[in-house]
């Protein structure tokens, strides 16, 4: 099983109440989804964070591919109450390990000595990298590399599809003649 590692978006910054909730809630107990609070009375600080980051996970889960990553994480994120997954994203900061990941190919030293791109930073021993150098130097050297990884761009239309849909009054035979398969979720 593999780690996949990606950012999902919510529909809304964690109010003080629901991060309480994901807290306590036994599908996050292991870490593997974190997210940023905002102070309670931001007016009261001179740099406010962005509201835009304080909407993201932060998520690093094992699961036999990056779709089924990503629904789990998802159908989990509906237990705190009020909250729903709206999208989801690669950041461009990787390790070679999830570079590699990304491009389904080795990196090993041999092939990083041409021109490969150089560490942005580094922690702990750990060197970062930026996706966007990488997959434009595997492209110069002939490798095909999706400029997202399909199972990504499916989660993401899928999640950002599901967000317009909420609360929106659309016969089931208009998402048919849409080309949607009849969706059947139980659980919701």
């Amino acid at each position: 099983m593999s780690e996949w590692s990606f950012t999902l978006l919510v529909n809304q910054p964690l109010t003080p109440e629901q991060a309480d909730a994901f807290d306590h809630c036994d599908a996050f107990a292991d870490g593997s989804v974190s997210y940023t609070l905002g102070p309670e009375h931001p007016e009261d600080y001179p740099h406010r964070p962005d509201p835009d980051k304080l909407r993201e996970l932060s998520c690093d889960i094992e699961a036999p591919t990056l779709l089924d990553a990503v629904a789990r994480v998802a159908r989990d994120i509906r237990l705190v109450p009020g909250l729903r997954a709206v999208g989801v994203r690669y950041d461009d900061t990787v390790t070679l390990a999830e570079a590699a990941q990304r491009c389904g190919r080795e990196l090993s030293e041999p092939a990083r000595r041409h021109g490969f791109p150089a560490p942005e930073a580094s922690s702990g021993g750990t060197e970062f990298y930026s996706w966007r150098e990488i997959a434009a130097w595997l492209t110069r050297a002939g490798h095909d590399v999706p400029e997202e990884p399909r199972d990504l761009l499916i989660a993401d239309r899928a999640l950002r599809l599901a967000d317009a849909l909420e609360g929106a009054d659309v016969p089931p035979g208009t998402l048919c003649s849409l080309g949607l398969p009849r969706l059947q979720c139980s659980g919701r």
